[in-house]
């Protein structure tokens, strides 16, 4: 008994009502190895749990301590062109006091450079409109830290590491806090070299004197920010404090 032709419709079904035979099928066998399906299983059971760890990564930076959170600027300011120009012109002593500092070594150099900094970051702040303001004021807010780290490291070449490596990380979180602490890193420096030496002691009184007034400033742009010019009056006093601290970079 001859085989007959695979390739050929068997004719049982023929001529049944409904029945309709394809001489080819449309489904194409292909053979799958042990090692490819395994691998397509890994990948469709990693994609789960891929999304769960994005899902856990993103709950936990939401719920990340305050001290790790970008600071909420102040946005209010510069009601009118007059007081954007004056707050403008204002920014610009930092720029020409980070070109008079003495650069005697690399600590000094970047403290110049910083100071120039925050005139320019202040500046673009002050001119800008729409949602890139509330980029540049934490520009504003962090180039100001940046040059408290940097004069505090030119004062004192050998802080502890710990404390700066703490400021570098949270810097661009909370550059308030490292500006208060390095600002009062400097005013102990400057208090110590005023009280050995006595042709700094001016230089010392005057800038505690601006201090306190920028201090005040400062606050009192925060309660009303409304109120034009305190901004500028802020920007005066502060530049009168950083002109004094130069003194003791010479």
């Amino acid at each position: 008994m001859g085989l007959q032709n695979t390739s050929s419709p068997s004719k049982t079904l023929d001529g049944v009502h409904g029945v309709h035979l394809l001489p080819h099928s449309p489904f194409t066998a292909c053979e799958i190895s042990q090692h490819e399906d395994c691998n397509l299983s890994t990948y469709e059971s990693s994609r789960p749990f891929a999304a769960n760890q994005r899902l856990l990564m993103t709950r936990v930076w939401q719920q990340r301590p305050p001290c790790f959170r970008p600071i909420h600027c102040n946005l209010q300011g510069d009601q009118n062109l007059a007081e954007t120009i004056v707050n403008v012109l204002t920014s610009l002593p930092f720029v020409a006091l980070g070109i008079q500092v003495p650069r005697k070594n690399m600590n000094n150099a970047l403290y110049a450079n910083s100071l120039i900094g925050v005139g320019v970051a202040s500046s673009l702040y002050h001119c800008s409109r729409g949602d890139i303001r509330k980029y540049l004021r934490w520009a504003d807010y962090t180039m100001i830290a940046t040059a408290t780290v940097c004069l505090s490291n030119a004062l004192r070449n050998e802080n502890p590491k710990l404390i700066m490596a703490t400021s570098a990380f949270l810097l661009p979180f909370q550059p308030l806090m490292v500006s208060a602490v390095h600002t009062g890193m400097m005013e102990v420096a400057f208090a110590k070299r005023a009280f050995t030496k006595p042709e700094l002691r001016m230089a010392h009184n005057l800038h505690k004197m601006s201090s306190i007034l920028g201090g005040a400033l400062f606050i009192a742009d925060d309660l009303f920010p409304s109120t034009p010019y305190i901004h500028a009056a802020w920007h005066l006093a502060a530049a009168v404090g950083v002109g004094t601290c130069n003194k003791l970079l010479e």
